[in-house]
């Protein structure tokens, strides 16, 4: 298995872009999906990125990649939703937070912008500081020639 950080090509690395300010804590109470009763949350961009935030607008679905830095790396088997009543399955057939490399997927919606470094999104489960790694748009068929 070829290390972390490392790839065929050679190494890489990720750096945070931003963090979540949310009023979620502990993972422990937060929801499982966005969906399930997530509170707004702001995406706070660092300002060397503020240039890639411009284009975003209220309404907007986007997909926000987190690093989970609170979940367990160790884990391969579970409970899906942590519910002893289902058989255990592998962990990549699951949204689990507990992976070798917990990469957060966050389907939201903007819902306000305050100036080139603040978004408020609605049903992001992530906890508070959570670090963000990219921000993706939501595609549609008839917006697939984008760039």
């Amino acid at each position: 298995m070829t290390p972390i950080g490392a790839s065929s090509d050679g190494p890489f690395e990720l750096r945070p872009v931003g963090r979540v300010e949310s009023s979620l804590r502990d993972p422990d109470l937060a929801p499982l999906q966005g969906d399930e009763g997530s509170p707004d949350a702001w995406l706070i961009f660092d300002q060397a990125v503020g240039e890639g935030v411009r284009d975003l607008e209220p309404g907007a679905d986007i997909l926000v990649l987190t690093w989970l830095h609170r979940a367990r790396r160790d884990v391969l088997r579970l409970h899906p939703r942590g519910d002893r009543a289902q058989a255990e399955r592998g962990v990549f057939s699951t949204r689990s937070q507990d992976r070798p490399n917990p990469i957060g997927l966050h389907p939201v919606r903007i819902v306000f912008i305050d100036g080139p470094t603040r978004v408020r999104v609605r049903d992001l489960e992530a906890v508070d500081g959570t670090p963000i790694l990219d921000v993706k748009p939501v595609l549609r068929p008839s917006e697939t020639d984008r760039p």
